[in-house]
């Protein structure tokens, strides 16, 4: 066997994520609208009785097996949250994959929502508290905030019968700072809302792509 040649050949083209399954998979929709000459943003707050009650989003959710890929994932969940049909949103295109601080990868898909007013959004109040609008230009003109935030994370593993083992570690791995981490949270505070962590660095980059 020539491993060069056949490297060459497996290889991939494009070089995706690996060990993309053991994570949660997700995709969000990133809702432009255009309403009397301004553009905006659509942003829902999530219902008080769900994980992360309270946090400002755009639609979306985890990614299903059924579905064909994750620009059908962020079509069903903003149909499934805010009732806006397929035919009113048009696809303008993906951004990079953001990995989240918590093992979650989010598929940011942009799109135009071919909607009126929020008059026309059928909400799902068991998932959704309400759906508001932000201009663009608002996000244009103010840059987020920036905040450091310090977590700890407590290092216990299991073998393959899920039974506590200790793995042979360098010693670096047992000293009180190796897991405590800090790192910069994005956050815009707008219409009393606060917008931050993974939906703020979404807008943060939407609006460098508008910039460049």
């Amino acid at each position: 066997m020539n491993i060069i040649n056949t490297l060459k050949t497996n290889l991939p083209k494009v070089p995706g994520i690996l060990g993309k399954d053991e994570f949660l998979n997700s995709a969000v929709l990133i809702p432009i609208l255009f309403i009397e000459n301004e553009y905006y943003l659509l942003f829902e707050k999530r219902s008080q009785n769900i994980k992360q009650g309270g946090e400002i989003c755009f639609p979306g959710g985890r990614v299903d097996e059924d579905d064909l890929d994750s620009v059908y994932t962020a079509l069903r969940e903003t149909k499934e949250e805010i009732g806006v049909p397929r035919e009113k949103i048009t696809i303008l295109g993906k951004m990079d994959t953001l990995f989240g601080p918590r093992g979650v990868l989010v598929e940011p898909i942009v799109a135009h929502m071919n909607i009126d007013n929020l008059d026309e959004l059928i909400i799902d109040e068991s998932e959704v508290e309400k759906a508001f609008l932000v201009p663009i230009a608002f996000f244009e003109n103010n840059e987020p905030e920036v905040f450091k935030i310090h977590s700890t994370v407590e290092h216990t593993s299991y073998n393959s019968n899920g039974e506590v083992e200790d793995l042979i570690l360098p010693n670096d791995y047992g000293n009180d700072t190796y897991y405590k981490t800090i790192r910069e949270v994005l956050v815009y505070k707008t219409q009393g809302e606060v917008i931050w962590g993974i939906t703020a660095r979404l807008v943060y980059e939407l609006i460098q792509t508008l910039r460049t």
